[in-house]
């Protein structure tokens, strides 16, 4: 059985989490915090997570556990059959991923854990998810999924990417750079989907347990 190690607060971990789920893929779940233990990086070399044991040996960087997931088990697929559509899919992971939730990522510290980011952190990466989020908006479909008419993995990635961008630049700047796209009315459907609330539901409760981790440091 496949095993997905990480923990629950984390979006990464929660993308391949979603896309297991809505597949129907038996796995199981083991909780993993980051550091820098040889423990960890025996397992992953960065300490990053999430990572998934597989009978053939482990995978590492989130995507590939999807790319690897929908080739190992392609019942039930994420992805179009379709090069075009498939790449397209494909396009709005990366956009997301490189352009809008890295991008967020420099300000996390000053939006979640009580750190202080330097106003020019704060100045170019505002004039970035601003610019980005735009460009977002040309590649979006929201009909009524996010690269069309089908749920895609796409889909698992915005579930879990999309709110934290908007609410890290709500928080810090005063204004939601996502906000002109119809991403709340989007979340609340995929919301609906049993698996969303069970990752949902897993995200809070970890969340809880990881702030306490954080603060015993």
């Amino acid at each position: 059985m496949l095993k997905l190690c990480g923990f629950a607060g984390s979006n990464y971990y929660n993308k391949v989490k979603f896309a297991l789920l809505e597949k129907g893929i038996a796995f199981e779940e083991e909780l993993v915090w980051t550091d820098r233990s040889p423990e960890l990086l025996a397992r992953s070399p960065l300490g990053k997570v999430p990572f998934l044991e597989t009978e053939h040996g482990r995978i590492v960087e989130s995507q590939v556990i999807m790319e690897y997931i929908e080739s190992a088990c392609p019942e039930k697929p994420l992805l179009p059959k379709e090069p075009f559509a498939a790449a397209k899919v494909r396009e709005l992971i990366t956009f997301m991923e490189l352009h809008l939730e890295l991008v967020a990522r420099e300000v996390y510290a000053e939006a979640y854990f009580g750190g202080k980011v330097s106003e020019e952190i704060k100045t170019r990466t505002q004039k970035l998810l601003t610019r980005n989020a735009k460009a977002f908006g040309k590649l979006v479909k929201f009909s009524p999924y996010i690269a069309g008419s089908e749920f895609t993995m796409a889909d698992c990635a915005a579930l879990v990417h999309l709110p934290i961008v908007g609410m890290t630049s709500k928080i810090v700047y005063g204004e939601d750079v996502l906000a002109d796209l119809p991403v709340r009315d989007y979340l609340k459907m995929l919301g609906e989907r049993p698996a969303a609330q069970r990752v949902n539901a897993d995200r809070k409760a970890n969340q809880e347990a990881m702030m306490q981790r954080i603060k015993s440091k």
